[in-house]
């Protein structure tokens, strides 16, 4: 797993709760992503609407309990970010 997928993941743990839930990511991209495209924590390509993150997060949950863990989480972006 990446350092580039633990600093998004720390990034988007809005609650810092070690899990990532739906509403939290979408909020975190929303508001964050912008900042974190700029310095290198995201493609700005990643930077996507409510439904891009949703989508991003339905291919994450693997075990489909509507929380993301960090392993579920980094397997998915690092594979989809190139890292």
């Amino acid at each position: 797993m990446s350092e580039k997928a633990r600093r998004l993941f720390g990034a988007l743990d809005l609650d810092e709760d070690g899990e990532l839930a739906r509403a939290e990511v979408i909020s975190a991209l929303r508001s964050r992503g912008p900042a974190l495209a700029a310095r290198g924590d995201l493609p700005f390509w990643g930077v996507g609407d409510a439904e891009a993150s949703s989508a991003l997060f339905d291919e994450a949950d693997a075990d489909g309990d509507a929380v993301l863990s960090f392993e579920e989480f980094a397997a998915v972006v690092d594979r989809r970010f190139g890292w």
